[in-house]
């Protein structure tokens, strides 16, 4: 038999968290308060802390579950085709994932706020992400780190300009496929 008390506690977490997600992509990623998280989902502050330790700990758990998030878009992903199918799908797929919420992509990947570090349970979250395309890069025979890091760098900084620059545009969106040549064209390089 399910035990409904901690079902009943999960549920009202997964409640904060929707209404600290609503509160962050309305007032901005550190503009709400527990108050406000509090009075979005009927009770009083310090009752919030039955659930989290705090703002951190509410953080730490959207930080996971944002990571969750991309893990289940990246699970599903086709992983046929020769490297520029696959690395235009993937920057796609990641280009998507951050362009669609703004509030998700400055906390998985900007660190606005001062001084919250994700655990190391959350953290390992976006850790599986990263294994996953690497495990990507290394059947395109792109095993090196380096490769990686470029890539990463690469797509969040279209992301990044893309939510910053054109938010419900497309102009760095446009800049996939030549920013995939580009990539595909330099690690293929003697030097690359």
């Amino acid at each position: 038999m399910p035990d409904r008390r901690a079902q009943r506690h999960e549920d009202t977490r997964q409640e904060i968290l929707a209404a600290a997600w609503s509160l962050a992509r309305t007032q901005g990623l550190t503009g709400w308060s527990l108050r406000e998280v509090a009075a979005e989902v009927g009770m009083r502050a310090p009752s919030l802390y039955v659930y989290f330790d705090g703002k951190d700990a509410i953080y730490d758990a959207m930080f996971a579950q944002g990571y969750r998030q991309l893990l289940a878009r990246v699970e599903v992903e086709d992983p046929s085709g020769d490297a520029r199918d696959i690395l235009t799908r993937v920057a796609t797929l990641f280009l998507d994932f951050f362009v669609a919420d703004p509030a998700r992509h400055q906390l998985l990947f900007l660190r606005v706020i001062p001084g919250f570090t994700p655990s190391d349970a959350s953290f390992a979250v976006a850790q599986e992400v990263l294994d996953r395309l690497r495990e990507v890069f290394v059947t395109l025979g792109l095993e090196r780190d380096e490769s990686v890091d470029l890539w990463t760098a690469l797509v969040t900084g279209l992301a990044t300009q893309q939510v910053s620059n054109d938010p419900g545009g497309d102009r760095w969106t446009r800049l996939i496929g030549p920013a995939v040549d580009m990539f595909v064209s330099a690690r293929s390089a003697p030097d690359g």
